[in-house]
């Protein structure tokens, strides 16, 4: 069978079980409506199987995947606490997404270091070429000689939730771009990193490097891991919208919104965290030694975090399968 008769001769079935998990959500369920989603939701797993056998890439096994998964936490997990939900969400579902679109994640970080790379080679050659590629404010707030000063004397409360808010708006605009085909997300990322790039260019002229990563990787480890992955859900609304498939561009703004969305929400505890590290790691009177054993530790927990809840997924599609085949 193939991919247009595939979903030309099951859609409806897939609509029948999409509608069903509307009713049985809002409780207006019958024995026989119970019986019949029980029906549709096996059937349904059976299709699964079949297009990750036949369509492994393509946009049906993504829409089937999520269809099978919240017909089975329905049928499976009915009642679960607010905080077992919170719980699935941020160890399967956000990072199941994650793994599933981690080429577009990855396009967004490539244009956030194509951006930082460009401006860190600019002003390498020329420190007056801050004033180029910076807002003049910006480049005029930056002396290498001043780092550090202030360790230990500023407000670290008020300077986290500031920086909480700067980077969760960063964040929202990578995101929101991807409306525009993805041209705002684009500049977004690219924007982004041209400033990073261009004052740690500003730094190394000062022979400052080393004291300059200090402040910047404890927390930017998993703020830039957020702000890639807020940045690649932009890229895939992007994408969608250029690149429709069989599906409208409206069907797929609907469907990859859902899909981009949780993959915004995952990342608020991500910028919560480092903006924590940022505002009262960051500027600690501790030593540079120390800034970077937190950045290692940031990138340890990140991998654990990453590789448990895919593990955790795959645990949980291997029962799926078996309990549909049983």
């Amino acid at each position: 069978m193939n991919y247009k008769s595939f979903i030309k001769q099951h859609r409806h079935e897939w609509k029948q079980l999409e509608e069903l998990l509307t009713t049985i959500h809002k409780k207006k369920h019958s024995p026989e409506s119970i019986e019949a989603f029980q029906r549709l939701y096996q059937k349904t797993a059976q299709h699964l199987s079949y297009s990750q056998t036949y369509f492994p890439g393509d946009e049906v096994t993504l829409y089937l995947n999520d269809l099978v998964s919240k017909a089975h936490n329905t049928l499976y997990q009915d009642r679960v606490s607010n905080v077992k939900q919170l719980k699935h969400f941020f160890g399967r579902t956000f990072i199941g997404i994650f793994v599933e679109q981690w080429k577009f994640v990855l396009v967004a970080m490539f244009l956030f270091l194509l951006g930082g790379t460009a401006a860190f080679l600019a002003v390498l050659q020329d420190p007056m070429n801050v004033y180029s590629v910076l807002p003049e404010s910006m480049a005029q707030g930056f002396d290498p000689e001043r780092l550090g000063e202030q360790d230990g004397a500023v407000d670290s409360s008020m300077m986290s939730v500031q920086i909480m808010t700067n980077n969760i708006r960063v964040a929202f605009l990578a995101f929101a771009g991807g409306i525009t085909f993805g041209i705002l997300t684009v500049y977004v990322l690219i924007y982004n990193g041209v400033i990073v790039g261009a004052i740690a260019a500003m730094f190394m002229h000062a022979g400052k490097s080393y004291e300059f990563w200090a402040y910047i990787v404890p927390h930017g480890i998993i703020e830039l891991t957020a702000i890639f992955i807020a940045g690649g859900a932009g890229l895939l609304t992007g994408y969608k919208l250029f690149v429709p498939g069989h599906l409208s561009r409206i069907i797929q703004l609907k469907e990859q919104a859902y899909r981009s969305v949780i993959l915004l929400i995952g990342t608020l505890p991500m910028f919560v965290i480092a903006g924590l590290i940022e505002g009262f790691i960051t500027p600690a009177a501790i030593s540079l030694e120390a800034k970077y054993a937190v950045a290692f530790i940031t990138l340890i927990g990140l991998a654990i975090y990453i590789s448990i809840g895919q593990y955790r997924r795959q645990k949980d599609l291997q029962v799926n399968n078996r309990s549909v085949f049983r």
